[in-house]
């Protein structure tokens, strides 16, 4: 690896950290980037997810206070995601090669949910004005939702914290940045499972890791102190370009 492309990298990371606090589709910045110098996409998959666990962590601590008062809603929702990204994990695992061949359609799915995100996220302010009397943890179908978001997130985690900010939007009656905060909580727990389970079974680039992880470090301050404050439309443009490019090449 040349120190150019090291560069590039962690700053992919840095991108991929602020984007994931504020909108959750980093890995569709680190994950083509790791494509384009060459790594395979197996390797690049698990690479990243570790490397995004330490700024993910960043992130959530970044917005401990709209985390607080939600400690009952986080523990309920963990095993979900936990066992989630343990499973998604696991189905990478047991059938490596079939990760590459589907590649191009986890990438085209995650650009999809970014570009959708404004839609997704207008239907659920609605949804919060007509919503009332919600149990405190949400409605009783929130955890096997988020079970099943865990496990696309263990797999491959593209646009996760879209589909998480949907189920947590339309089924918990609580304000957007406060479910934002716990959408990271539980992005973090997903990553960190499938993380170690990677780092135990898998081909892992140690050094991809953690160029990315310091970058996503530097990119979770970002995202949760200024991140907030920067235009979402130029974020998912950026996503989409990173996106578009990856899936040019693949399929050409």
């Amino acid at each position: 690896m040349s120190l150019l492309e090291a560069i590039l990298i962690a700053l992919a990371g840095v991108a991929a950290g602020t984007i994931n606090t504020v909108v959750g589709s980093g890995t569709l910045i680190t994950f083509p980037t790791l494509l384009a110098f060459g790594i395979p996409p197996v390797t690049a998959n698990v690479s990243n997810s570790i490397g995004l666990v330490p700024g993910s962590i960043t992130g959530a601590v970044g917005y401990r206070r709209e985390l607080r008062g939600q400690r009952s809603r986080i523990l309920h929702l963990a095993s979900a995601t936990a066992l989630g990204g343990l499973l998604g994990g696991l189905i990478l695992l047991w059938k490596p090669d079939a990760f590459e061949d589907v590649v191009p359609a986890l990438i085209l799915l995650g650009l999809v949910l970014v570009v959708a995100g404004p839609r997704i996220s207008a239907w659920v302010a609605r949804r919060h004005e007509a919503t009332g009397g919600l149990p405190a943890r949400g409605a009783w179908w929130v955890w096997p939702l988020m079970f099943a978001c865990a496990i696309y997130g263990g797999y491959f985690g593209a646009a996760q914290g879209v589909l998480m900010m949907a189920v947590l939007g339309i089924g918990i009656d609580e304000t957007l940045q406060r479910l934002n905060g716990l959408k990271n909580v539980l992005a973090a727990l997903v990553n960190g499972v499938s993380g170690v389970l990677f780092a135990i079974f898998a081909h892992v680039d140690w050094l991809i890791v953690a160029l990315i992880a310091v970058g996503a470090v530097v990119g979770g301050i970002i995202g949760s102190s200024v991140g907030r404050r920067l235009p979402a439309p130029v974020l998912r443009a950026f996503i989409v370009v990173v996106g578009v490019t990856a899936l040019i090449t693949l399929l050409t």
